[in-house]
């Protein structure tokens, strides 16, 4: 570990991209892309939201009534199509979509032809149960390829989805399930974590039993534990849905403004508020903001280590990867075990060039010593993210010496449950400094401001 001194005379140093990375940039000019987002919106989101499908394009591209905000009015899309069917046609049916791994080292491999299948024999089955537009479903997941399998089977068919962490209790599933009123929960039997298996059934069983409104727990067998005489009307097992059911499945056509998901924030200041996100201004923004501050190429593998039932999850490992044709790790499992160099053993397996991870898990693996990391080749990173809280000086120069090898370039991002994608970061062809964010993502003006939305002047408290 570098001693403190060294820490305090690197805080303030500027850290620059490799030349090979500079040329790789997608973003070579970020003042005047961002110039443009800001002076003339209008042409900026059409030009992006037209590198996407649409059954139907948009009369006005934003109607704003501060605080309400209309994106690409009366467009017409599906957010599953640009995620799957788009690629699935221009040549990347056998792409390798999700690399699924657990702690153990088994994997699951499972390509754009594949997901789309596996996505619309699930939408065709939640049918089959009566879903339809509208409708909400609540889903209590381990962090696997079938819990984005669910999400994406829910927005092809126009049906809410509302992803609960399956770290959660079952009074905490019980709110959220009763707020969306959903008509069914998809679950498995238990999730994996330091070599134990956590149930998840029996929280759903207890969190719904007097929730007349839920009709259906859609249960994911891991390891076909619930005999046949338990599936009854209300209890539906996941693969014989899935296998009983067409392999075609058209999209609903959605109007861009139509809900996609709701996502319930943490609850820790209060009752957890439910956060909901339409499908057309969504759609565009993590498909921008995976693209621009990730790089992402053709060939680009990405690693976000968080788990789907966050908004990390929903916009960095589901939407944003998938409407990009990115080939995706996903871990069930927690960086730690079965060793502290778990991560690093799947970064280097997979040649990742993308790792996207939190501030508290790069310092609970800075606590396991440098020569962790020094024991894997990361040479095949290139971008190294921060996500969810502010990242200290320390952790930033860690995560850089001793994952990125200091060439991978550190991007850390600032955004919110609310906003759906990054709202401030540091780009990979640009300067960065330990601790600090960077600068506003296109469209976003930054400012500090009081309670009655007035700017306020440097060194001053906002809001």
């Amino acid at each position: 570990m570098e001693n403190l001194e060294q820490v305090h005379l690197q805080v303030n140093e500027v850290f620059y991209p490799t030349e090979e990375l500079k040329k790789e940039c997608i973003v070579q000019d970020y003042e005047s892309m961002y110039k443009k987002s800001i002076e003339n919106p209008d042409e900026f989101w059409s030009e992006v939201a037209s590198e996407l499908f649409w059954y139907q394009k948009w009369d006005k591209v934003l109607e704003w009534n501060f605080p309400y905000a209309k994106w690409f009015v009366n467009g017409k899309t599906n957010i599953t199509y640009n995620c799957l069917d788009r690629h699935v046609e221009n040549g990347r049916r056998n792409k390798l979509a999700f690399i699924s791994v657990d702690e153990e080292g088994n994997e699951k491999k499972i390509t754009y032809g594949e997901l789309l299948e596996r996505v619309n024999r699930l939408a065709n089955g939640l049918k089959s149960l009566g879903l339809s537009k509208g409708d909400r479903v609540s889903i209590y997941m381990p962090n696997t390829v079938e819990a984005v399998i669910s999400m994406l089977a829910c927005a092809r068919i126009g049906v809410i989805h509302s992803v609960v962490f399956a770290g959660f209790s079952e009074g905490a599933l019980k709110i959220r399930v009763n707020d969306a009123k959903a008509k069914a929960v998809i679950t498995a039997t238990y999730t994996k974590r330091r070599g134990k298996k956590i149930p998840l059934l029996p929280t759903v069983l207890e969190a719904t039993k007097d929730l007349d409104f839920v009709k259906h727990i859609i249960v994911w067998d891991r390891d076909k534990e619930i005999e046949e005489s338990q599936q009854n009307g209300k209890i539906v097992d996941f693969e014989n849905l899935i296998k009983s059911s067409s392999p075609v499945c058209n999209p609903e056509i959605m109007d861009a403004e139509d809900p996609l998901f709701i996502l319930y924030t943490s609850g820790t200041t209060g009752k957890p508020k439910g956060v909901l996100h339409t499908v057309g201004g969504y759609m565009v923004n993590t498909y921008l903001t995976t693209k621009t501050v990730f790089n992402i190429k053709e060939d680009t593998v990405y690693w976000c280590t968080a788990d789907v039932g966050w908004i990390t999850g929903h916009s960095y490992i589901v939407y944003g990867p998938l409407a990009n044709g990115t080939t995706s790790v996903i871990m069930e499992g927690v960086p730690v075990y079965p060793h502290p160099g778990i991560w690093w053993e799947y970064v280097e397996k997979y040649r990742v060039n993308v790792f996207y991870t939190a501030p508290t898990a790069i310092r609970m693996l800075m606590r396991f010593g440098d020569e962790i990391p020094a024991k894997y080749d990361l040479s095949s990173l290139k971008i190294i993210g921060s996500v969810g809280e502010p990242i200290n000086p320390e952790a930033w120069l860690w995560y850089y010496k001793h994952v990125g090898k200091e060439k991978a370039k550190v991007v850390d991002t600032w955004w919110q449950t609310e906003t759906g994608a990054h709202m401030i970061t540091t780009l990979p062809c640009y300067p960065a400094k330990p601790g600090k964010a960077g600068k506003p993502m296109f469209g976003v003006v930054a400012d500090v401001v009081d309670k009655q939305g007035n700017s306020l002047p440097p060194n001053t408290i906002g809001y």
